[in-house]
């Protein structure tokens, strides 16, 4: 399969849906990450063309880590908007990577970079089938199934997840993933909670930072939502300590649960009865 995950930034697709796509790539498919903006002003000291540049590189070592692909659209970080040039970018992406599978930001979302990229993807989601709407790129025979990235937002409505993947096995890539974004995991978001001083110089102490610092937050899907791990694996869901989840968008295909279990291989395989 090809699973498109789509971001505002480098470092959303990887730190919201990190670990589905290690276990898809484990199990051979075909994973590229996007981020629509190129992250030139997501730091306190440094911005601009060098910044992006360092963010690019960045997010290639993550993505290699990871055994995926990713690509870096060129727009500004803090000044994304959903415009019919973009949304042509976007249709091309999915098009051309014939896209099974799109993640991506509901369009309720504390950072505006975020919902709006939730807003473009949602309106591509029909466009990738419209032969000639960016006639240049072949349109897709067959509508991906779009997902929605977990969030803890609620107005107007929260987050529903509809699958659950639990991610214990593979927490140590994910981390490994976002150690390689040194500026936003140890520069950036520190300076922003305040404790850039805690964050230790030593690479082997800083990782183990990361995981520490991190680890609440990662832990919290899995809690927050059980009934839905439950429903995935069962009597197995008290072993799954980290997972990630995602919502069916309604403007793609609609998956049936046996679908699901197709697009998911490395859930659980239901109970015969």
């Amino acid at each position: 399969m090809n699973i498109v995950c789509i971001g505002a930034h480098p470092d959303d697709a990887e730190a919201h849906a990190g670990g589905t796509c290690v276990k898809w790539a484990r199990t051979g498919h075909r994973i590229l990450l996007v981020s629509l903006t190129n992250g030139d002003v997501g730091h306190h000291a440094m911005g601009g063309g060098p910044l992006a540049q360092r963010r690019k590189a960045e997010a290639r070592r993550s993505a290699q880590i990871g055994g995926m692909e990713d690509l870096i659209l060129d727009h500004h970080d803090g000044e994304l908007e959903p415009t019919l040039e973009l949304r042509k970018e976007v249709v091309r992406i999915i098009r051309s990577h014939q896209a099974d599978v799109v993640l991506t930001h509901r369009p309720n979302d504390y950072h505006p970079d975020h919902r709006y990229t939730g807003v473009v993807v949602q309106d591509a989601a029909f466009m990738v089938t419209v032969p000639h709407f960016c006639p240049d790129t072949p349109a897709l025979g067959k509508n991906p199934v779009f997902l929605y990235m977990m969030d803890e937002f609620t107005k107007p409505v929260p987050f529903r997840p509809d699958v659950a993947v639990d991610v214990t096995d593979v927490m140590p890539v994910k981390l490994d993933m976002l150690d390689a974004m040194e500026s936003q995991m140890y520069e950036w978001l520190p300076w922003l909670e305040g404790c850039l001083d805690s964050v230790p110089g030593d690479p082997v102490r800083r990782r183990a930072w990361l995981a520490q610092k991190w680890d609440p937050r990662f832990l919290g899907p899995a809690a927050r939502w059980r009934e839905t791990v439950a429903r995935w694996y069962g009597p197995h869901a008290a072993n799954v300590r980290y997972a990630e989840l995602f919502e069916v968008c309604e403007y793609g295909r609609q998956p049936s649960e046996a679908e699901i279990r197709t697009l998911f291989p490395f859930l659980p395989r239901p109970a015969s009865t």
